[in-house]
């Protein structure tokens, strides 16, 4: 049977939009030049789709200038997916705009009604948990009813601590198979991957930790060539894709997809 954490046949993008020069950051390291992010999404998406998934890509919304970054707005599992109540308020009408995508693909779609607040760049989804990261986007309340939704599916929530000035819990780490975990040293040293396989990512390189396992590819931010290394001695195959456009607005390989 194919392992529903990396094993898909199916993805869901969006298209950039000119609005992302006003998109969220912590730190301003330079305003996103749109031509290159579009060009950076069409090789992702053309990844995706290099496995034999079926992804589809919706279009920009002018308005939601972090729209692109679709994962925070579901977290898509076999029994049915799950809407997220973003902890940025900018971000709250994404969800509104993603339930029709995904109803197209799921019969069964559940709510994150609040008061509580979680993103889907804070659920990371492993072969016998699901690992949820409290940060400033992710509450105790968002984590609580996250739990109830999905305790009918099978499915276990486990609480972990996002590292102090990480945006999410999946900025330090990714799911390279249904045991093994890329990891920074600052977030494994905290415990929460205890039982796992875990890779680091290299010494200055912690920005590669945001990676994505997708059928048989390994897709990563380029310029990281030493947990490049790490990965391919490992067995992985790894497919290297410009980020610095999305990088400037703190998003990765994982936030740009829905996978399932």
């Amino acid at each position: 049977m194919p392992d529903p954490t990396f094993e898909f046949s199916r993805a869901i993008t969006r298209q950039p939009s000119s609005a992302i020069v006003d998109g969220l950051r912590a730190v301003d390291t330079g305003t996103p030049d749109l031509d290159q992010m579009l060009k950076d999404h069409a090789s992702y998406v053309e990844a995706l789709k290099s496995t034999g998934a079926e992804v589809a890509v919706l279009p920009a919304l002018e308005d939601f200038p972090d729209a692109v970054f679709v994962e925070d707005t579901a977290l898509c599992l076999p029994q049915g997916a799950v809407l997220m109540r973003p902890g940025a308020a900018t971000r709250m009408g994404e969800v509104t705009h993603m339930a029709p995508a995904l109803s197209k693909f799921y019969d069964t779609i559940r709510e994150i009604s609040g008061p509580g607040h979680i993103e889907g760049g804070d659920i990371l989804v492993t072969s016998r948990e699901i690992l949820v990261g409290r940060s400033d986007r992710t509450d105790a309340e968002g984590v609580e009813e996250l739990r109830r939704l999905v305790a009918d599916w099978g499915h276990s929530v486990r609480e972990v601590f996002t590292p102090e000035g990480v945006l999410h819990f999946k900025t330090d780490c990714s799911l390279l198979d249904g045991e093994t975990i890329l990891s920074t040293k600052r977030l494994e040293a905290s415990g929460c991957f205890e039982g796992y396989r875990v890779l680091n990512t290299a010494e200055g390189e912690e920005a590669a930790a945001n990676t994505i396992r997708f059928n048989n590819l390994v897709l990563m931010p380029a310029g990281f060539p030493k947990t490049a290394e790490v990965l391919d001695r490992a067995g992985y195959e790894v497919v290297q894709i410009n980020n610095t456009e999305c990088a400037k607005i703190d998003g990765g390989m994982s936030c740009l997809s829905l996978r399932f």
